[in-house]
């Protein structure tokens, strides 16, 4: 089993993952798109699960694209029921989880929206992992709406314009309480990133699996840290500067 070897030292703090292919799945076996979703929404508590048990401090899942207000309306209010549906106090308690969503969440239902914040406020002391769903969320959305406040502030003269740096747009961001994901996921056989956390992923390093994410579970969630700590990740470094910096530590 993959988990067996995974090196507990070396976990990745936040896991990002694309979550891709609840319809294919659905379709292949006959059934609706909504199958797989609720297939999906499964995996999600199963994957978060599995990072409790792994170390994993934050996992972030993208689960609803502003893209994705475009699909069919029975399809979104199917989507938005499961929604409803999972957000359960009782498994974060559980596990001692924190709950957080980032996005434009005031597109979002009313009753979703009290309910995501409700669970926000239930969850707030929890100790453990940090489960993060991207809720009516996009890169370009949150990147958009960091530069409106940014200059909001330059013009009330909070910032100087000469001041903005990396830390200044990080600062501003949705996920500005988290560190950026060292590993990004994609399931479903698809390699782009598909507007998500298109600042944050700058040095992440991806793994894309062809399962689909009904499919995606413990086992195939460790096989990718797995494959994550057996790359070096050099930042700009040589290889040699960094096995010389390992070194000496």
């Amino acid at each position: 089993m993959y988990i067996d070897q995974i090196d507990k030292t070396r976990v990745p703090q936040h896991v990002a993952i694309i979550m891709d292919g609840n319809g294919r799945w659905a379709k292949a076996r006959g059934m609706e798109r909504t199958m797989g979703h609720q297939e999906g929404a499964q995996r999600a508590h199963d994957v978060m699960e599995a990072c409790v048990k792994i170390g994993v401090k934050y996992l972030t899942l993208y689960t609803f694209s502003t893209e994705n207000w475009n699909r069919p309306a029975d399809e979104v209010s199917a989507l938005m029921a499961l929604l409803m549906q999972h957000l359960q106090e009782e498994l974060f308690k559980k596990h001692d989880a924190r709950f957080r969503a980032v996005g434009d969440i005031g597109r979002l239902p009313e009753h979703v929206q009290q309910a995501v914040r409700q669970l926000e406020a239930d969850t707030a002391n929890c100790k453990g992992t940090t489960m993060v769903l991207a809720l009516s969320y996009s890169s370009k959305w949150e990147l958009t709406e960091a530069m409106k406040s940014i200059a909001q502030e330059a013009k009330e003269g909070k910032i100087n314009p000469q001041d903005i740096d990396e830390s200044t747009i990080a600062s501003h961001l949705a996920t500005n309480f988290m560190p950026d994901p060292e590993l990004l996921i994609r399931t479903g056989g698809e390699e782009r990133l598909s507007n998500f956390l298109l600042w944050q992923a700058a040095y992440s390093e991806f793994y894309f699996t062809p399962t689909y994410w009904p499919d995606f579970g413990e086992e195939e969630l460790c096989k990718a840290i797995c494959d994550y700590q057996h790359r070096q990740r050099r930042f700009g470094k040589t290889g040699e500067q960094v096995e010389n910096e390992n070194e000496k530590k």
